[in-house]
């Protein structure tokens, strides 16, 4: 009995929070310079999906619907599952809830794969499809390596250390931000925006090619990340613990470095440096739902769609006509709650 109603709240907060990720996606659609009345929304879904509803909309709100919000709102939710998932993985790996993409390095490592990549694509003149194909991968390697990098000075005898997990992400980070800032005057003037746009983070500029490419990367990586959810909840035990339970631990901590490594990579190639979303879900899940990762892998995918969605929202409208960063309004949300989860573990120690 008890198991069945785990599993039916789960089910439950399942399909309330599909039901206002819905909700806000409606929101961002609808919300702009040029309103889009909801009856127009639904009669204009129905026509791109090829049924004639009759309802008589203005051609302009069909070519803005279909043409920037819809693809826009639907890349903003892409990129925040990307990073809640992305953060789950790497806070069950590390078992330390400080541990997120931003922090040890891996968006980072993202943002200097890109920024070499417009770099060198420009000198050596690569055609455009390359270029729209090639970026995506230049992030995951950037990803990937400083991911690896951070994991591998932080780790001693199968053993993660917080302090030197901290510290590692801190100077990896420093390190590859030298390294964007040598190639930034390398860089020619489209080429520095460029950079600068990801620097900041922003989803404004993309359409349907930018959903398909990111789709491609980031819903196959929460696919397989929800197969690594009992393992991870072997982890939390030690790795010892967990290779005594038959958990392939290398496998394991090499998938978590590898799949986020490609929803970030290929999140930043469209969206630039977000910040902290891949910190601040997947504790808020853990502190809501508890430390199973069944629950947390799934709910941080969802609860970082929801926020990407209404914080992409929040920038297109709170200083319109001109849009703010929406790494900004992300970095602005997670701050704060760092600082809270550090003051929070540093109590626990000295009591």
């Amino acid at each position: 009995m008890q198991t069945l109603t785990y599993r039916s709240s789960r089910m439950l907060s399942g399909v309330g929070g599909l039901a206002l990720l819905l909700i806000l996606l409606l929101i961002a659609i609808i919300s702009g310079p040029i309103g889009i009345p909801v009856p127009d929304v639904l009669a204009i879904l129905m026509k791109w999906a090829g049924i004639e509803s009759g309802i008589p909309y203005a051609q302009r709100h069909y070519l803005v619907l279909t043409g920037i919000r819809l693809p826009r709102a639907l890349l903003s939710a892409l990129v925040g599952a990307a990073f809640g998932v992305s953060g789950a993985l790497l806070q069950g790996m590390f078992r330390n809830p400080l541990a997120s993409p931003t922090l040890i390095g891996t968006s980072s490592g993202a943002m200097a794969g890109a920024a070499g990549f417009i770099v060198f694509a420009g000198v050596l003149g690569l055609p455009e499809f390359l270029r729209d194909s090639g970026l995506p991968l230049a992030a995951f390697g950037g990803a990937c390596l400083a991911t690896l990098l951070v994991y591998r000075l932080a780790t001693r005898s199968g053993r993660t250390y917080v302090g030197t997990l901290l510290l590692a992400g801190i100077a990896v980070n420093a390190l590859v931000l030298s390294i964007v800032g040598f190639l930034m005057t390398l860089a020619d003037d489209a080429q520095l925006r460029s950079i600068t746009f990801w620097n900041l983070g922003g989803l404004g500029g993309n359409g349907w090619q930018s959903v398909w490419i990111s789709a491609v990367c980031i819903l196959p990586v929460i696919l397989l990340s929800m197969r690594l959810a009992l393992p991870l909840n072997a982890l939390l035990l030690g790795e010892r613990e967990a290779r005594h339970l038959g958990v392939p631990v290398r496998r394991i901590t090499t998938l978590c470095v590898l799949l986020p490594a490609l929803a970030v990579g290929a999140s930043v190639s469209v969206s630039g440096n977000i910040q902290f979303v891949g910190l601040v879900i997947p504790n808020l899940v853990r502190l809501l739902g508890g430390p199973d990762h069944r629950l947390v892998i799934p709910a941080s995918a969802l609860a970082g769609a929801m926020l990407m969605v209404g914080a992409d929202t929040l920038a297109r409208i709170v200083v319109a006509p001109a849009e703010l960063p929406v790494g900004i309004l992300t970095a602005a949300i997670g701050a704060p709650f760092f600082l809270y989860l550090l003051i929070r573990d540093w109590r626990r120690e000295a009591f």
